[in-house]
């Protein structure tokens, strides 16, 4: 079995999927450095210190979810119960334990309990009814909603200070939830890219025909996809609650559009496939320090939606000609 989905991962690196894993990482790299010169030269303010203090919590959230919109994706689907999710996550933080520090492991772990639901009602829809995935997950995360107003009431609640130490503080200069990014970073990355579960997920996801063929669980490996987005949702969201001192219970909508775009362009295809966690997460940077650069130099902060799906079109555009390349090179060999 596991030299079964090792052909087949091989086969799918022969037809040049492999290519664009350097050409993605130099891609996303250079354009943070050219960004990162771009914020020293027209606005320093927005790469001193405090300013990267008081955004880099959020590029951590931004790396978080699209970790896990990264695992949808490389089985050719979306998990558009984002945002659901992730405000799940934050009200149950929030409003479960009511101030009470004693009651925050409680809630993290009921939080955790809902986001294995969604996950399995995603997966499931998705992976065994083979309900298309947009539809599957928008329905999903209208009940997610449903239980955020159920446990909220729509009202904000101050999060307790266990949280707000543990997710909102810094060790060593460094907020703590660039620890929680880089660890989930580090889990991801080495399960993809180091162990047989990971060979046989991107195995299936660059050809689920062929990775049938050879008798690897399709639809339990596109199931789990959504549990795994879920649950950094769940991180995210719980993150979110302790770095926001009264946290709303729409704390999660900010998050789908650019969940997809750090997926886009950190290079991994919206057709399925390997996926690239590193560059995933140097995106996040990105996309979030693009944001305080268009703030510094007085673009509204309503348009910060518009330079989102700028950089996601940007990123499907590069990635699409270089796929539309690629292949033609290789129909008329």
């Amino acid at each position: 079995m596991n030299q079964a989905a090792d052909n087949v991962n091989d086969m799918y690196q022969r037809r040049g999927f492999a290519v664009p894993v350097a050409r993605g990482f130099v891609t996303v790299a250079l354009s943070t450095l050219a960004l990162l010169v771009a914020c020293l030269v027209f606005a320093p303010s927005s790469v001193s210190p405090g300013a990267l203090a008081g955004s880099l919590p959020f590029a951590a959230i931004i790396a978080i979810v699209g970790l896990g919109q990264l695992l949808v994706v490389q089985q050719g689907g979306f998990d558009l119960s984002v945002a659901g999710g992730v405000s799940l996550a934050v009200v149950i933080a929030a409003h479960y334990p009511d101030g009470d520090n004693a009651r925050l492991l409680p809630a993290v772990l009921l939080a955790a309990g809902c986001a294995l639901a969604a996950g399995l009602t995603n997966g499931i829809l998705v992976g065994f009814v083979r309900l298309n995935a947009i539809i599957a997950t928008i329905g999903v995360n209208a009940l997610l909603y449903g239980a955020v107003f159920a446990v909220s009431g729509g009202v904000p609640r101050i999060t307790t200070t266990l949280l707000a130490e543990i997710a909102g503080g810094a060790t060593f200069d460094v907020p703590n939830s660039v620890y929680f990014a880089l660890a989930a970073l580090a889990i991801a990355s080495f399960i993809l890219k180091n162990t047989v579960i990971g060979r046989r997920f991107e195995a299936i996801g660059a050809n689920p025909a062929a990775a049938r063929a050879v008798g690897l669980n399709v639809r339990f490996h596109q199931m789990m996809a959504y549990v795994y987005s879920q649950l950094l949702c769940c991180m995210a969201g719980v993150l979110l609650a302790g770095i926001t001192r009264e946290p709303t219970a729409f704390q999660g909508d900010s998050l789908l559009l650019p969940s997809v775009a750090v997926v886009v362009l950190g290079s991994t295809s919206l057709l399925g496939g390997r996926g690239f966690p590193v560059s995933t997460v140097i995106a996040a940077f990105f996309l979030n320090q693009l944001s305080q650069f268009a703030l510094a130099i007085g673009v509204p902060y309503s348009a910060q939606t518009i330079i989102q799906a700028l950089a996601l079109g940007f990123g499907i555009g590069v990635y699409s000609v270089q796929w539309t390349r690629n292949t033609k090179r290789r129909v008329t060999k």
